[in-house]
C-alpha cells in the first residue's frame, strides 16, 4: 500500500502535539482540511490512529505504533530530499535563498554581492514565498537558508541570527480619515478592520495584527490575503488597514495607499534562517555570513 507522505506529516503532528490547532498552526493549514486529511489516512489504513474527545486527541494502540516509527521515516525522506537537492545545487552552482516580502530590505544586494565574491561562480536564486509559507521554503527543503521575518511559526526548529530590527508603521488607503496624520497611535487603530494573513498562519498573523499589544481588545478581520499586491488592493480599496514593516513605504509603495509611523507596537525583526544539517554546509555559511556581516553596516 502506498500513502502520501504528506498524510504521514500530518498524523505526526497530531500524535506529537495532541491538538488538531495546534498542529494545524504549525503545518500552515486550517484544521477543517487538517481533520480531513487525518480521516482520509485512517480510511486508506482501515485503522483508527486516534480517540477524539474534547481535551484533544489520544493515540490508539495502533497509532501509537505508527507514531513511534514515522518520525524516523520522514526524517529519512527528508535527508534524502535535502541532500538530492543540495547536489542539484551544487552541480549548477545555485545557492537557493528563501525570503518573504522584502527580504532584508536594502542589505540584500549587499548580502548577494559579498556571497558572489566569496564564492565567484555561484549564482543565489531568491525565491518569494506567499505569508502562507512563512519559513519561505526552508521548513520543506525548498530552499537552502532563508530571509525572514521573526517570529515565525516553527522558529524553535531552525537555526535563527537576527540582522536588524525596523519600525512597524501602518498602511491605510489614502483616503482614510486619519491618513494625513504624521503618526498614529496604535490605541486609534484598534476598533478599525485589518487586513490580514491567512489563519492558518497562526503566529505570523497574530504578530502583524499585534494581538499581544491589543490588552484583549478583539480584533476586526476586513480582508485575508496571500501576497502583497492583493493586500496592497485590499489595502487600497478600504477593506481594511495593516502593520507593515516601515521599508514597505519604499518597496510596496502605490497610489491609493500611504504609510504612517505607529506608536505603541514593537518593531519588525528581520532574521536569516538555516537548518541543522545546513551547519555542515560550506556554501550556506558562506552566505550566512555575509548576512552577519551587515548587521553592523
Amino acid at each position: 500500500m502506498d500513502v502520501d507522505l504528506r498524510l504521514l506529516r500530518y498524523f505526526a503532528a497530531v500524535a506529537e502535539h495532541g491538538t488538531l490547532s495546534r498542529a494545524a498552526e504549525l503545518l500552515y493549514v486550517s484544521q477543517p482540511a487538517l481533520t480531513k486529511q487525518i480521516r482520509r489516512l485512517e480510511d486508506q489504513l482501515g485503522l483508527a490512529l486516534f480517540t477524539r474527545s474534547r481535551t484533544g486527541m489520544t493515540l490508539t494502540e495502533a497509532g501509537q505504533v505508527l507514531a513511534d516509527r514515522v518520525p524516523g521515516l520522514l526524517a529519512g525522506w527528508d535527508e534524502v530530499l535535502r541532500e538530492t537537492r543540495h547536489a542539484a545545487g551544487r552541480a549548477a552552482k545555485v545557492l537557493r535563498v528563501g525570503f518573504i516580502a522584502s527580504a532584508a530590505n536594502e542589505a540584500t544586494p549587499e548580502i548577494i554581492a559579498g556571497f558572489g565574491a566569496l564564492r565567484p561562480g555561484w549564482r543565489v536564486d531568491m525565491r518569494q514565498a506567499a505569508w502562507s509559507n512563512p519559513t519561505a521554503g526552508l521548513a520543506t527543503g525548498e530552499v537552502d537558508i532563508a530571509l525572514l521575518r521573526l517570529p515565525f511559526p516553527g522558529q524553535e526548529a531552525f537555526r535563527v541570527a537576527e540582522l536588524c530590527t525596523e519600525p512597524r508603521w501602518i498602511a491605510l488607503a489614502a483616503t482614510h480619515p486619519l491618513a494625513d496624520r504624521t503618526e498614529i497611535d496604535f490605541r486609534e487603530l484598534w476598533d478599525e478592520p485589518f487586513v490580514a494573513a491567512p489563519a492558518e498562519t497562526g503566529r505570523w498573523r497574530d504578530y502583524w495584527l499585534a494581538t499581544e499589544e491589543r490588552e484583549g481588545h478583539p480584533v476586526k478581520i476586513g480582508a485575508v490575503t496571500d501576497q502583497p499586491d492583493d493586500w496592497l488592493s485590499a489595502i487600497a480599496n478600504g477593506y481594511g488597514i495593516a502593520l507593515a514593516p516601515e521599508s514597505s513605504a519604499r518597496f510596496y509603495a502605490r497610489p491609493g495607499v500611504v504609510y504612517r509611523p505607529v506608536t505603541g507596537v514593537s518593531p519588525s525583526v528581520v532574521g536569516v534562517a538555516w537548518t541543522a544539517v545546513a551547519e555542515a554546509n560550506p556554501v550556506v555559511q558562506d552566505f550566512l555570513r555575509c548576512a552577519l556581516a551587515t548587521q553592523n553596516s
